[in-house]
C-alpha cells in the first residue's frame, strides 16, 4: 500500500507499507528519489502487523522498486503504474 499526504509548498509525505513478513527479512524502497541506494530506506516492522517507510519528496514523478533479502526486487501493485524500470509515482 502506498499513502500520501500533501504537504505546504510542492511537497508530498509518501508512506510505503507491506505486510510485516511478506516478503521474510529486511526490505527497502529504492528509486530515482534515492539514487537507488539500497538501505537507506528500510522499511520498520509497526505494532499494526506492517512494516512501513515515510520519505516526502517534492512534487514530480518516480520511480522505485522494493529490495529484499538476497537481492531479490519486486514491485507494489499500488503503484501508478509499473514500467520496466519498476513502478512509478506521479505526485
Amino acid at each position: 500500500m502506498i499513502k500520501r499526504n500533501r504537504l505546504f509548498g510542492n511537497k508530498t509525505r509518501v508512506t510505503f507499507c507491506l505486510p510485516v513478513n511478506q516478503p521474510s527479512g529486511p526490505v527497502s524502497v529504492v528509486g530515482t528519489f534515492n539514487d537507488w541506494e539500497p538501505g537507506r530506506h528500510e522499511l520498520k516492522p509497526r505494532r499494526d502487523g506492517t512494516r512501513t517507510i515515510s520519505i516526502t519528496v517534492p512534487s514530480g514523478h518516480y520511480q522505485f522498486r522494493y529490495l529484499g533479502t538476497d537481492g531479490v526486487w519486486f514491485d507494489d501493485e499500488n503503484a501508478d503504474g509499473v514500467g520496466p524500470h519498476g513502478g512509478e509515482l506521479r505526485l
